[in-house]
């Protein structure tokens, strides 16, 4: 099998910090171990939500380690708060509780939803908690504008495959339409299509993506076909078609970071700049209104003993043949939890907490929770394995000691009742970090107070 993994780490913006730093990575040849046996999406190991959304089962301890992926509902999402999104240090996997988890600070605004990205932070990321295999997908959205900032709306499988919309700060009249198979690079997948002025003008983007063949529209206008048939690689025989269940993902991040490789900064027009009259309020802004989804049968001869969940039970994960959907149960008791052991709890355990990790004991030495990207696979060598920042410019992850948050240093731009803006979304461990990270963040909590224009 073909994987170039952790390549979803070079398009990681990564500030962390020692301690997410210490975190065991992963990759190929290198599973997580049992003792930290879940490989999130930021190619490094951990325990509870590092388990969830985007916990790479080829690369995790077995194939057991990530949590049941809920399967997809057909439905049109109106994001016009945060009543419906947890922050990635709350979710465990309900998916009856949440449609969408966060990393990084979106906020309500005006019936939408804003991702936000101020100066020294990783932006903002919503995943769905359902996920995707094939349908018809489409967001309504507007973009955000500027040399090094990157907009993007992707599906994102657990195994890497990817479907792609991305938006160039310094071009806001394209859409870069996109596809990968199991991370592995080809640069000549990628296709430009015609979207006038982005960044004021809401536009509907949408994937109508089948077993045979991904439709990328534009208003509805068809503007890009790729068949399954076109992706054969004869070299080793396969489909390097996107084929495994993935989840919805809308992100802005800053690709012009000078952390990140060279390639990526050119690809994102240029180094970003923190001073830049296209931040309203101290940040960088998108803006979504909805998004819709229309599930598809699942393919013909899927292994299918119940509807409830998405598992891979074949260690030649990728392909359709890979994929099972059963009852199997997602919802993790904590943070300490895993998908070999989802009943861990050490707030209602009468042993002592263990740092072997072995058998279900709690692991006090683990990461729970793991860093923020906004992209997807970009391919530049020197920004890999990276993983794990955090929104606010500080460490990600936690050592799991005490607190399950993990999210050290997140941002708060203000909740003033008259600034039009409602954070009441943000977990709860993200409002006791309020401005804990960059010097930056504090000043932020009070510029945000100004509407938008």
């Amino acid at each position: 099998m073909v994987r170039t993994v952790p390549l979803l780490a070079s398009a990681i913006l990564s500030f962390s910090l020692a301690q997410a730093q210490s975190a065991p990575k992963c990759g190929a040849s290198n599973p997580c171990p049992a003792e930290t046996p879940c490989c999130s999406q930021y190619g490094q190991c951990g325990v509870g939500a590092y388990c969830l959304g985007g916990c790479d089962p080829l690369f995790s301890h077995s194939l057991d380690s990530c949590v049941p992926a809920p399967v997809c509902k057909s439905e049109n999402y109106k994001l016009s708060s945060l009543d419906d999104v947890q922050g990635n240090d709350v979710y465990l996997g309900d998916a009856s509780k949440a449609n969408w988890v966060s990393e990084g600070m979106p906020v309500a605004y005006d019936n939408s939803v804003l991702l936000t990205m101020a100066p020294n932070t990783v932006g903002t990321l919503l995943s769905s908690t359902h996920y995707v295999w094939y349908g018809k997908i489409s967001t309504t959205m507007t973009t955000s504008q500027g040399a090094g900032v990157v907009t993007a709306f992707i599906m994102m499988s657990d195994v890497k495959d990817e479907i792609d919309f991305e938006f160039i700060g310094t071009d806001v009249q394209t859409a870069q339409s996109n596809f990968y198979w199991q991370g592995a690079l080809n640069y000549t997948n990628e296709k430009n299509l015609t979207a006038p002025n982005t960044q004021s003008d809401k536009h509907t983007y949408t994937f109508d993506w089948s077993p045979e063949r991904i439709e990328w529209s534009v208003d509805g206008d068809v503007r890009r076909t790729l068949t399954k048939d076109s992706t054969y690689n004869s070299s080793d025989g396969s489909y390097h078609y996107p084929q495994t269940p993935a989840r919805i993902e809308l992100s802005l991040w800053p690709a012009g970071e000078a952390k990140n490789g060279l390639g990526t900064v050119q690809w994102a027009g240029g180094a970003i700049d923190w001073t830049s009259p296209y931040m309203q309020n101290g940040y960088y802004k998108a803006q979504i209104w909805e998004v819709d989804v229309e599930c598809y049968d699942p393919p013909p001869n899927a292994n299918s003993t119940g509807s409830k969940s998405y598992v891979y039970n074949d260690e030649s994960a990728g392909f359709n043949n890979s994929i099972a959907i059963t009852n199997d149960d997602g919802v993790l008791a904590s943070f300490f939890a895993t998908g070999e052991h989802m009943d861990v709890d050490p707030d209602k355990t009468k042993n002592q907490p263990s740092k072997t990790g072995s058998s279900g004991a709690v692991n006090t030495d683990a990461q729970t929770v793991p860093g923020v990207s906004g992209g997807g696979s970009r391919g530049d060598d020197s920004s890999a394995n990276n993983g794990g920042g955090t929104a606010g410019g500080s460490n990600s992850g936690t050592g799991a000691g005490g607190s399950a948050s993990g999210t050290g240093g997140q941002f708060i731009q203000g909740n003033d009742p008259g600034s039009g803006y409602d954070f009441s979304g943000a977990s709860e461990g993200k409002k006791k970090n309020a401005a804990a990270g960059s010097g930056f963040a504090v000043l932020v909590a009070f510029v945000a107070l100004v509407v938008l224009q």
